[in-house]
């Protein structure tokens, strides 16, 4: 579904293409070229049709895009990469590193008993 989605899009990304070149700018455009058309459809007739086939590949691409994301295949399994798994394995912690938290702790405890009167005094 999703490369039938994909393939849609860019078929009416290349009408789209086709469609604007056609369309008659301030220059002209390529729609001067098209002379004949104009006469059998009249030259109103031929700017709505354009511009209607513009509208409606704009919005076809829009519900397109938005189906392809919706059928987005999604992965089953979750691997990691063989570079996470070269980074686990061949972890090393230095130990000279590592903070040693008992060391810590010893001090705050002296400092939080209280001082006892020295016998002498």
């Amino acid at each position: 579904m999703y490369l039938l989605c994909v393939f849609l899009i860019v078929i009416v990304s290349m009408l789209m293409c086709l469609i604007v070149l056609i369309q008659n700018s301030k220059g002209g455009g390529l729609a001067s070229g098209f002379a004949s058309s104009n006469q059998i459809m009249g030259v109103k007739k031929t700017t709505d049709f354009i511009e209607k086939a513009t509208w409606s590949l704009a919005v076809a691409m829009v519900v397109i895009s938005i189906v392809a994301t919706w059928s987005l295949p999604q992965p089953t399994v979750v691997e990691e990469s063989i570079l996470q798994q070269n980074a686990v394995e061949n972890s090393v912690v230095n130990p000279n590193t590592v903070p040693d938290f008992s060391e810590q702790a010893a001090p705050a405890e002296a400092e939080s008993a209280p001082a006892a009167p020295a016998e002498g005094e």
